[in-house]
């Protein structure tokens, strides 16, 4: 078990991250029993709580979220140091945590790079989270995330993949035979549109434009939608679309192959200018560890902006 260096508190950070003693068993490889009991014996040397325990979900108390937030990072450079000691010569070895955002997302970027890194260090093993949430890194466990530019916190590092990205809104030509094709953003609200809803706050996306004339030209603004799916997974909207149900608004790289065989088309084309695109990020450390580096450095070279 890696976590030997402070099987309690490794034990509560686990336990926080899972959100349940059974998944949190399974990654530390102890018995959920025995992870109930190591917890309980921390919260009666600590002489409080730190997890809310009901029957369907295991949460944190405020103490616990105070204790978490102040041990995190430590607990997260032990587990560097330990990796390090173990990497002869820092040769890149381990388990390296990543999160990326969506399944669609991971297929078709990610996926066809990981093989490659994992023939190259044979020594490290990925465990890759496909969520589109923004992810406190040090808290969560995990090495590093890739994410849209705009939603990352200032205080991370952050590497360019790839250049700007842009968006598309998309309809099967069936579906554009039936209803017509919307020449402004707000003709969308006449539309039956897919809402995509966040995983970590409940919060639906609202489409968002810019202005492509007069004195706002570049302005961002917002779209309400409304329609018969809501998920939060492109890749079931974009399914429902292909099927003539309705319209969706998604990262042009999730439609493109689905744009380029014909089943969907795309309008509002002048409505939605390049962003900035996806970036590889993690924790500001003085010492970034092997395993790490030898990920950034590859996923540079495979994905990073053109010189």
């Amino acid at each position: 078990m890696r976590d030997n260096h402070s099987p309690a508190l490794c034990a509560f950070r686990a336990i926080a991250r899972h959100g349940s003693f059974t998944r949190a068993a399974a990654e530390l490889e102890v018995t959920a029993s025995a992870l109930s009991q190591t917890l309980r014996q921390l919260e009666e040397r600590l002489g409080t709580r730190l997890l809310q325990r009901t029957t369907r979900k295991v949460g944190l108390t405020e103490a616990g979220a105070l204790f978490l937030e102040k041990i995190a990072p430590a607990l997260t450079q032990i587990d560097d140091a330990i990796d390090e000691l173990h990497q002869h010569g820092n040769r890149p070895a381990g388990s390296l945590r990543i999160t990326v955002p969506g399944h669609f997302f991971l297929e078709h970027l990610i996926a066809p790079h990981l093989t490659a890194f994992l023939e190259a260090w044979p020594e490290v093993k990925l465990d890759v989270i496909a969520d589109s949430a923004l992810v406190d890194l040090v808290a969560e466990g995990i090495d590093a995330g890739i994410r849209l530019g705009e939603r990352l916190a200032r205080d991370v590092v952050a590497i360019p993949l790839g250049g700007p990205m842009r968006s598309v809104v998309v309809g099967s030509p069936a579906y554009f035979a039936r209803h017509g094709r919307p020449q402004h953003p707000r003709d969308l609200q006449q539309h039956a549109c897919a809402r995509f809803r966040y995983a970590s706050s409940g919060a639906v996306y609202r489409w968002e434009f810019a202005h492509k004339s007069g004195p706002r030209r570049g302005r961002w603004f917002e779209i309400e939608v409304n329609g018969p799916l809501t998920a939060n997974d492109p890749a079931l909207a974009i399914r429902a679309a292909r099927d003539g149900l309705l319209l969706v608004h998604t990262l042009e790289v999730d439609a493109r192959n689905a744009i380029a065989s014909g089943q969907l088309e795309t309008v509002l084309e002048g409505w939605l200018p390049p962003y900035d695109g996806f970036y590889l990020y993690y924790p500001s450390r003085r010492q970034v560890p092997p395993k790490l580096r030898a990920f950034i450095d590859f996923m540079r070279m495979r994905l990073g902006p053109p010189a």
